[in-house]
């Protein structure tokens, strides 16, 4: 019989409102009260976009089944972490990626909020952060991904980026500072990995992709 951990979830003095998510020509944008801003991932993972863009034309149905395994194993971490897990509701796949996962989930405890609006005047970037949590007692942004194979650190700067970006929004909007983000990837090659940083270290490479992001916007736009 496998043990579930109850979390403690930190009650929060403050309200973070949502805000509608609309897909464009240019990828995601959330309508925040900045206005109109494009989504984290969008802009951080743009210089990839087209690669993938490719692949799932090449691949729909892979495409799709990486989509649907995407969003399950968040929704039963989602469940997990909410004290509200039903095993019975998921495939076997996604519960063999939890199973894998659970032992770095319960690490987590003292959880801020899951699935959160954030927005930014700093970085004019918005989104929704995976979790804020105490991951090994360390206030952290943490990030959960299905994986089909193991990731090289140096192909997932993006990630960091990302993570990067919520921390910074985080303190923006509740004035309380994170030094930690943990990446939490569970492979269907049976590996788990852990990714974990201080955002600041990140910071040059998320303001350059950015500047890069809007630059590019520019020369398609003339």
């Amino acid at each position: 019989m496998m043990n579930y951990k109850t979390f403690t979830h930190v009650p929060q003095d403050w309200h973070l409102e949502d805000m509608t998510a609309n897909t464009t020509d240019t990828g995601r944008m959330y309508e925040s009260p900045l206005g109109n801003l494009p989504s984290v991932t969008t802009v951080t993972g743009w210089e990839k976009s087209k690669f993938f863009a490719k692949w799932r034309r090449d691949n729909p149905q892979e495409a799709r089944r990486t989509s649907v395994r995407g969003n399950h194993l968040h929704a039963m971490i989602e469940d997990y972490l909410n004290n509200e897990l039903d095993k019975t509701k998921y495939d076997d796949l996604t519960q063999e990626l939890f199973i894998q996962l659970k032992p770095e989930l319960d690490k987590i405890d003292n959880i801020y909020a899951l699935e959160v609006p954030l927005w930014c005047e700093a970085t004019m970037l918005a989104g929704r952060v995976d979790c804020i949590a105490e991951y090994n007692g360390k206030l952290s942004v943490i990030d959960f991904k299905g994986a089909t194979r193991p990731k090289n650190k140096k192909d997932i700067g993006n990630y960091f980026q990302q993570a990067t970006a919520y921390a910074i929004a985080w303190q923006e909007r509740t004035e309380i500072p994170i030094s930690n983000f943990a990446i939490l990837i569970s492979t269907e090659e049976g590996i788990t990995q852990v990714f974990e940083g201080n955002p600041i270290a990140h910071v040059p490479s998320l303001l350059k992709t950015i500047e890069d992001y809007h630059q590019h916007l520019l020369v398609e736009n003339q």
